[in-house]
């Protein structure tokens, strides 16, 4: 995966303290042998995080949810794939992981309902869902960028996603979407006109007030 210079980072090499690393390794072996308290204490250390990724890529807070869901339960029955590779890094690892799977239950529920092209605002409630991961992406600027992506057409707005926020290359994309090189660059190339235009007239509308 390229290292963006306009990536939004959102897994950020933070100090963490010894007690926070040993609570973290504990929730994930016991997630690792299907523990029912260990996966209640991840899902509520990273539902928000969860919740705001899927958002990203869906149309309204309801389908965001049903996505957050899912993709916790491959999470769970999957928890063994999950190496701790760099007991320090832990966190970075988990989060990187858990967007994956967030991000490709996004897609396989894109995929299920293609014939829903219509957008939504984001309801404020969204934000209230609290990122107790290192990094958290509760700036405004962030909720004014995600507010514009969320108004692309869906094929734009995935790969603005998949290459700007989170840092794939056009080909990992092309092959998690199944589709052409050539295609993502040109939906990003489309997705920035979109962006640059709804900024113009943002900018203008604030001028104007």
């Amino acid at each position: 995966m390229k290292n963006k210079a306009f990536r939004l980072k959102h897994t950020l090499e933070t100090p963490v303290s010894k007690e926070h690393l040993e609570k973290l390794l504990h929730i994930i072996s016991g997630c690792a042998g299907q523990d029912r308290q260990c996966q209640k204490l991840l899902y509520d250390q990273y539902y928000g995080l969860c919740l705001k990724i899927a958002f990203r890529y869906v149309n309204t807070y309801e389908q965001a949810t049903e996505v957050t869901h899912d993709a916790f339960l491959k999470m769970f029955r999957n928890f063994s794939r999950f190496e701790v590779r760099d007991k320090e890094k832990v966190e970075m690892l988990l989060i990187g992981w858990i967007r994956r799977v967030v991000i490709n239950a996004a897609i396989d529920y894109m995929r299920r309902e293609m014939n829903n092209n219509n957008t939504y605002p984001i309801p404020e409630h969204v934000w209230e869902h609290k990122d107790e991961s290192a990094a958290s992406d509760n700036s405004v600027l962030y909720k004014e960028l995600i507010a514009l992506v969320k108004e692309l057409p869906p094929a734009y707005r995935t790969v603005f996603n998949l290459h700007v926020i989170e840092g794939y290359s056009h080909p990992e994309i092309a092959k998690m979407l199944g589709i052409t090189t050539g295609t993502s660059k040109s939906n990003l190339s489309k997705a920035r006109v979109h962006l640059q235009k709804a900024l113009t007239v943002e900018n203008s509308e604030k001028i104007v007030c």
